[in-house]
């Protein structure tokens, strides 16, 4: 993560732990679990093992992916423009320019199909692309996605020591030693502006911040419609429009966080551990996928408020790679992340007892007995509105394909700049989307620096 050498974050505390694994596939209908490695060839070796008969199909995705990965990262570190773009193919010899031109326009599921022909290969690429995104796997401009497995052989994950929470903790302390202010016990009601250009903000409570430049980082449809609400300059009335135009996204994710007595153990420990013996198979994200067919099930139940029998899953117990991530009593905690749980539940969630099937569904896929649950909650979507103000639970995400940033289309969302003077747009509902990398912010800045006449960060 460059962020995190730009702002230093490692004198402000942060250290990362990476798994021996990457992350485990695992499946609903009990097939074999195969691994994934960061190395390329422990990678092949292992899927060798574990599903012999894809390994030359994924050295030929490598050979085509790896070129348009590296070429995807560049684009993502700066703000997109065609300058730019060439700029990095140029310097790679345009290697990969044309398949990822191509792959942006298709779906994942095509580009997926040119090299696998095993649902159990591509279900976890789905799962972490357009499933998290709350999209179907045939919508154009998913292919993107597909360079996720090549994307992780060339950027290492791993987990802040102590929990997410040490990451903002470590950007808060780099802000203020550089003389930043951070302002907790209230939020933005509404934009003040001055003769059509941003004059600061307005928050609960009755306080005002004063500001020349405002970067909102958080979802910027509720920016251009609640924000500006009333008060929109004429050169923004356009944009707002369409924002206020389009139907309120609802959130489709829940979250169940787990304290745990004893240690819980996958059924499928020994196909694993014949994997890599002796590896810790509970730390990493296992990713629990479906079937193609319940896939389908799942996005035409979410449209009525449903939820399908066997949901995608999301499961680790971080506490096992990260001994900080204990309770204070010494507990393990586990997280499992639910997709496709929609906001607009008939009923509501309030008392629903979908949250108890999913632990049932959990228990099910571990050795009997060592699934012992000491205390738990749910964070459905009603909740995340709630507690966390995001609206009708959703998490905003851009998804837009790369060639669509290049090309300067919807600007707000692109260059980060809105047609309001002084007001930008970052966060993970702008270009290159959600993911704890930085590279919104980090673009919003060397655009605000541009304007500002300075260099702000790089």
């Amino acid at each position: 993560m460059p962020i995190a050498d730009e702002l230093d974050l490692a004198t402000h505390g942060l250290r990362y732990l990476e798994p021996e694994i990457g992350s485990i596939s695992r499946f609903h209908e009990g097939a074999d679990p195969w691994l994934f490695f960061h190395d390329v060839e422990r990678h092949l070796d292992a899927l060798a093992q574990a599903r012999p008969n894809q390994v030359e199909r994924y050295r030929r995705y490598l050979n085509d992916a790896l070129p348009a990965a590296e070429l995807a990262l560049e684009i993502a570190r700066t703000p997109p423009s065609l300058r730019g773009i060439n700029g990095a193919a140029s310097s790679r010899r345009a290697r990969g320019l044309l398949r990822l031109l191509r792959w942006s326009r298709a779906s994942i599921s095509d580009v997926l199909a040119e090299y696998f022909d095993d649902w159990h290969m591509t279900m976890p690429a789905i799962s972490t692309g357009p499933t998290v995104w709350g999209v179907h796997p045939s919508t154009p401009g998913t292919g993107i996605a597909a360079l996720g497995f090549a994307t992780r052989h060339l950027v290492r994950g791993g987990r802040p020591v102590g929990g997410s929470g040490a990451l903002t903790d470590a950007v808060r302390a780099s802000f203020e030693a550089a003389g930043g202010r951070v302002l907790t016990d209230r939020h933005v009601e509404r934009l003040l502006l001055d003769d059509g250009a941003v004059a600061g903000v307005a928050c609960t409570g009755g306080g005002v911040v004063r500001a020349r430049h405002v970067v909102a980082a958080c979802d910027p449809r509720r920016v251009l419609v609640d924000w500006l609400d009333g008060d929109v300059p004429p050169a923004a009335r356009a944009l707002a429009d369409h924002h206020r135009s389009r139907p309120d996204p609802e959130g489709y994710e829940s979250k169940l966080d787990l304290v745990l007595d004893g240690t819980p153990v996958w059924r499928d420990r020994s196909a694993v551990d014949s994997l890599a013996p002796g590896a810790d198979d509970l730390g990493p994200t296992s990713v629990v996928a479906p079937d193609p067919e319940r896939l389908d099930r799942a996005h035409r139940l979410r449209s009525s408020g449903g939820v399908v029998d066997r949901p995608t899953l999301l499961v680790n117990v971080p506490s096992m790679l990260d001994p900080e991530m204990l309770t204070a009593s010494g507990q393990q905690v586990m997280s499992v992340e639910v997709l496709f749980t929609p906001y607009a539940r008939p009923g509501g969630w309030e008392g629903s007892d979908e949250p108890e099937r999913w632990l049932e569904i959990l228990d099910g896929m571990m050795e009997p007995g060592t699934l012992i649950i000491d205390r738990w909650r749910a964070m459905t979507p009603d909740r995340y509105e709630r507690e966390f103000l995001m609206h009708r639970g959703h998490t905003p995400a851009y998804s837009g394909p790369s060639l669509t940033a290049v090309l300067g289309r919807n600007r707000a969302l692109t260059r980060y700049r809105t047609p309001v003077d002084g007001l930008y747009l970052s966060g993970a509902g702008t270009f290159p989307g959600a993911g704890v990398f930085g590279a919104p912010g980090r673009n919003t800045a060397v655009a605000v620096g541009s304007d500002l006449g300075t260099q702000i960060i790089g």
